[in-house]
């Protein structure tokens, strides 16, 4: 067997003809994989999964009169709140139905987002 041809089949994991694979080269690659997993679990599933349980609570306790702010930017007071729905008073005449899940945050009585400057 040529040297090319072994580095071959060293380069794939493959034992060289008449040679014998390692036993403990798999249980290794195992307890990689577990390692990793377990760092992917508690550095992103987790954490998303505890943001999401924080949201659901915080749309789920909105009440009449709150002011939120939804995903496309619009601020408004909470006139009615229904199962699915929240109907929003935009201004004095003006009301809206909008999915409690647009619902970005709660703001508090005269919070204005950071983000937002206000011209007068």
């Amino acid at each position: 067997m040529s040297m090319t041809t072994t580095l071959l089949f060293l380069g794939m994991g493959a034992p060289p003809a008449g040679g014998q694979a390692q036993g403990g080269s798999g249980m290794l690659m195992m307890g990689y994989m577990v390692i990793i997993f377990a760092l992917f679990y508690f550095m992103m599933i987790r954490p998303q999964q505890k943001r999401e349980k924080e949201r659901r609570a915080m749309v789920d306790s909105i009440k009449v009169g709150d002011r939120v702010m939804f995903c496309g930017g619009m601020i408004g007071a909470v006139a009615t709140v229904k199962e699915q729905l929240l109907v929003i008073k935009v201004s004095e005449t003006t009301k809206v139905e909008i999915v409690r899940s647009a619902v970005i945050r709660v703001l508090g009585k005269d919070e204005v987002p950071a983000s937002v400057e206000i011209s007068k």
